[in-house]
Formats: structure tokens, sequence, C-alpha cells
């Protein structure tokens, strides 16, 4: 019976495919278009597997439970070329979609690149150049069909290649030089002028570092927390990302799990009910500028409103915005909510390498400068003072986020944003007109759609899955070719294999169903015509 229906949904949605690609609306959410000086804030305003991968695969509101968390368990002008820039050919897919060599997976093995001891092992191993020619066409293969993760990998860093050859080491704190001369603090601080700015603080009044990764912002942030209101609770949905409450452990923080909406969104009605129960305590919270799985944005306002209704003094509560990817995209939104520090937060963490495109893995925090001041610690081996989580911090990082703001430019972000929302509508209306279930949050270039049944598929497209879902998280590498050719090979999975079944009534999979979406993004809705019977 399930492969029947798929093949009959299969033959529907071949039919159709066709059609929905040319009828599909090019409508789009407007974006921001501002100068630098008009929409930006000045500093001086007040308030301002190593398994081959197949060509193709074979085959009424109620306060829910919280799960408590014990630490003791525009700028005018033409379009930046950056925008559009493709370096190594990631936007041409000819000879690129077919099967890896086996010859290259082979010297890959483990057993092809380990270290030998001694001349006579050395000699029965492909020598250094012949696995890293392999590698490197493994990694762009592999780059063609990476669908799950939300990385930019259409980025170009040749001209800073040289500066590879330097051990840059920006040790302490980026504003305290200390006496190891290699590193780049001053691209560092410009790297944070620039998102202080972006989200309105003053530029005498914000600190930050760039960080390894996103996930080491949201531990600085959380320890400040934890150092400014060391009897806080920590509160945060439960589709978090899992570094919060990782740092929660670390710190030994009380934290608390709160139920979320179906489209991901945290249950205002229930982080009301658990604060109003905890008034004795001060409130830590975390607010998700899009969720790891759905990409959904927690209203900080109206958090901000539940925490003035219930009359929690300003001095009693500490905002950390997990910014990872949409943190950056926000602003150049038309009409997207304001995530600035003109309001009562205090930290924000955003990932370096997703929206900018970066060879390593980094990220910036941005933080109120007086609450840095509460683990700030001065080491005379460094000259400097001790600030950050990290001592030794890779000064590469700072030098390719700086590079590619200064080639992007505002102008560059900005096209790169309104790529990944017409895009990611694309591929929704797509895989609808298919019959395939999907969602897309408002504010989100991250697709939710069934799981595909087939693991061979899920592999070959990397797609990130969470029980019976998976998603695609659209990044400017994307483009409607490879969408369609995604399209095309998932339909014919559901026709060979079937489709994921719902595992029960309150799995990630039924709450796609669900009316809180919206219904134009679960599948084309029955639009009634209104005729009035009244005569004119």
């Amino acid at each position: 019976m399930i492969r029947g229906a798929a093949a009959t949904a299969s033959r529907f949605a071949a039919g159709n495919l066709g059609r929905a690609r040319a009828s599909i609306s090019a409508s789009a959410p407007t974006f921001r278009s501002f100068s630098t000086a008009e929409k930006i804030p000045s500093f001086h305003q007040a308030d301002g597997d190593d398994v081959p991968v197949p060509a193709a695969p074979e085959c009424p509101p109620v306060v829910a439970p919280v799960n408590e968390f014990s630490g003791i368990s525009a700028k005018a002008g033409t379009p930046s070329p950056w925008a559009v820039f493709d370096a190594w050919g990631i936007n041409s897919m000819e000879g690129k979609m077919d099967p890896v060599d086996p010859k290259d997976m082979s010297r890959l093995e483990s057993s092809a690149v380990a270290i030998p001891f001694n001349d006579e092992e050395r000699s029965s191993l492909p020598n250094e150049t012949e696995i890293l020619s392999s590698y490197d066409r493994l990694l762009q293969h592999r780059s063609m069909v990476h669908f799950g993760y939300p990385y930019n990998l259409m980025f170009n860093h040749a001209e800073l290649y040289d500066f590879m050859k330097y051990s840059i080491n920006n040790l302490g704190d980026p504003f305290v030089p200390s006496n190891y001369g290699i590193h780049s603090r001053q691209f560092e601080c410009a790297v944070i002028d620039f998102f202080a700015r972006l989200w309105g603080m003053p530029k005498d009044e914000h600190w930050g570092y760039v960080t390894t990764c996103g996930t080491e912002g949201n531990l600085h942030g959380i320890l400040l927390a934890r150092e400014r209101l060391p009897d806080g609770i920590l509160y945060s949905s439960r589709e978090t990302h899992y570094s919060i409450f990782k740092a929660a452990r670390y710190y030994r923080m009380d934290a608390k799990s709160i139920p979320t909406l179906p489209t991901g969104e945290i249950d205002y009605g229930a982080l009301e009910h658990e604060i109003s129960q905890n008034m004795d305590r001060p409130v830590i919270m975390n607010v998700n500028i899009g969720t790891t799985v759905k990409g959904a944005v927690d209203s900080l306002d109206r958090i901000l409103r539940i925490l003035t209704t219930l009359g929690v003094p300003r001095e009693r509560f500490h905002v950390h915005c997990d910014g990872a990817l949409f943190a950056m995209m926000m602003p150049f939104v038309e009409y997207g909510p304001e995530i600035s520090f003109k309001k009562p937060i205090d930290s924000i963490a955003v990932s370096g390498h997703k929206m900018l495109g970066c060879p390593m893995p980094c990220g910036v925090t941005i933080a109120r400068k007086q609450h840095v001041k509460l683990v700030e610690e001065r080491i005379d081996y460094l000259n400097s003072v001790d600030t950050t989580i990290m001592g030794s911090r890779n000064g590469q990082a700072p030098l390719y986020m700086w590079y590619s703001l200064r080639k992007k430019g505002i102008e560059g972000i900005k096209q790169d944003v309104i790529h990944c929302m017409e895009t990611a509508r694309y591929l929704r209306d797509t895989l609808t007109t298919a019959g395939i279930t999907c969602r897309l949050n408002d504010l989100s270039s991250t697709v939710v759609l069934e799981r595909p049944v087939c693991d061979a598929f899920v592999k070959r497209w990397q797609l990130a899955c969470e029980e019976d879902i998976a998603h695609v998280v659209v990044m400017p590498n994307i483009t409607r070719e490879k969408i369609d050719l995604f399209v095309d090979e998932l339909n014919k999975v559901i026709e060979e294999k079937g489709r994921m079944k719902k595992r029960g009534t309150g799995s990630p999979l039924a709450a796609l169903t669900s009316d809180s979406w919206g219904a134009g993004s679960f599948v084309q809705p029955e639009v009634g015509d209104f005729k009035s019977d009244a005569k004119k």
C-alpha cells in the first residue's frame, strides 16, 4: 500500500513539477534598503563517511510541562561581486555530480592516511600529494551536494593565502595588546566594531571578540549572565541549540527547558507561567534568533513584554541572544524584528563561517562592556587580561572575517540574504507542488520536510535530520538548478522506497501539519471566493 500510494504521488508530482517551476511566483519578502548612516547607528549616537557517495540513491492554550535542568546533574551602488562570487566552480554542476572515484576513496581510508614510523611502512602507502589530490576531489564533490547545514561554501580568500605561513595568535583580550607581536587585533577590533554598529551598540559601551564558533559565543554569553546573576535560572526553549544547555551543565546552573510551538518558536504562555513561579530568583533568558532545526525566531519584544508584565526589574534579568545564522540576516529584511542593544539585552553570539563563508569555523560575540569586568583577570605572562573562553586564539579567523566584510560590504551581504530567502521559497514551493510535506518559517531560509526513508539519499545530500523530519538550509551556494535535481531525486526515492510515517501524534513530522505554520507552506491551499449576496 505504501509503495502504491508513493508511486501515485510520484507520478502526480512528475506531471506537475515542470509546470510548477514555471508558475512559482517570484515574489519574496521585502528587503531593507538603507544607507549606512541612516539605518546603522553611528558610534557617536548615544542611543545608538568515509563511504563512497553514489550519484543517486538506490533507494486550546495549556501550560505544557517544563523540563528541569540542574547543573549539578542599503548602500547605494551596484551589488558587490562577492555577493555572487563562485571561487572554484561550486555552482557549475557539470562533471561534479558523478560518483566519487573508488581510487580516491581508497587513498583516504584510515590505513592509507596513517602516519608511518619508518621507511618500510612509508613504502606501502600512497604519497602525500596523491592523498591530498584525492581529498580535494572528494571535498569538491561533497560541497556540490551540501544541503543540510548552514554553511556558505561560496567564497574566495585567495588573497589571504600568503598569511597562512604566519602563526597569528590573538591571545588575551582583543582590546589589550599582549607582548606577542604576531597578531591580527586590528582586524579583530574592526570586525567587532562592525557587528556592534550593526546591532546598535555605541562604541564606548561594547566589548566582544572573534570566537572559534557560535557555541563558544554562547558559552561566553551565558558565563557573563551567571557571573552577573549567580542565583539566576536559565530559561530557553526545547528547540534551543545544545550549546545553551551545555553551558548550564558546565556552569552548574539551574535551567528550564520551555516547550515550543509547532513552528519551533518558544511557547510564550509556558515561559510566562514558569517565570511567575520563580519570582524569587533572577531571570537569565536565552532568545533564539533562528532555531537549529526549524529556523524559528523567538520574539525578543514579546519576551521583554513578559518580563515587564511580571514586574521583573532590569537589574534582575539578563538576556542573551543566540544569533547563530539569522542574527546576521535579520538587519537586511524589511519589517523584520529589530535585534538591537537599544533594547535591554546583554549579549549576542553569531557564527562567522555561516552567512559570510570562511574556510574555518568562527564567530563573534558582542556584550555590554560593564558585564565583562566581572570575568576580567590580569595575566602578567600575557601582559594582557583574560576575558575570553580560550587563551590562545586563532588570529587567522578575524582576518578572513574582516576580508569578507570589506569585500562584500553592506550591499553584498544584503544580496546574499535576498538570494537565500527567495531560493528557500522556491524550494518550499517546488516541494509543495510535488506533494512533499514541507514548511518554511517566516524570516527563515530553513525548509523543513518529511525525512526521506532512503539513508543513501540523506547522506548524498548531507541532510540534517531529527526523528521523522529533515531540513535544508538554503545558503548562497544553493541554486535553483541544484534544487530541481534534489527534488527529482527525492521523487524517485519516494516512488521506489515510499514515504516516512509519522512517529506518533507528537512527532516533529506531525507538527508540520499544524495550522500554526499557515496553510500555504504545507500543501497548496484551496482558497474560496467570497461573493456577497447583497445587491449593490
